[in-house]
């Protein structure tokens, strides 16, 4: 069975470019059942960074091939 699970990264950047994170490492949010779970919490991080030029958070999937 394949599936799929879903997770927010992101964080601040140290520019507009978002090439390199400010402190290294992107905040990680998940796993995620569904894409749904993961746009409801990718909405609430971008809402309160929204001051925050620099800041930039994205939904991934990742497959996860399960046995059937």
């Amino acid at each position: 069975m394949d599936t799929e699970r879903f997770w927010v990264v992101g964080g601040e950047y140290s520019s507009t470019t978002f090439h390199t994170l400010k402190q290294g490492q992107p905040d990680v949010l998940g796993p995620f059942k569904t894409r749904e779970e993961a746009r409801a919490a990718w909405q609430q991080i971008s809402e309160s960074t929204r001051s925050c030029a620099t800041a930039k958070y994205s939904i991934t999937a990742e497959r996860l091939n399960l046995p059937r």
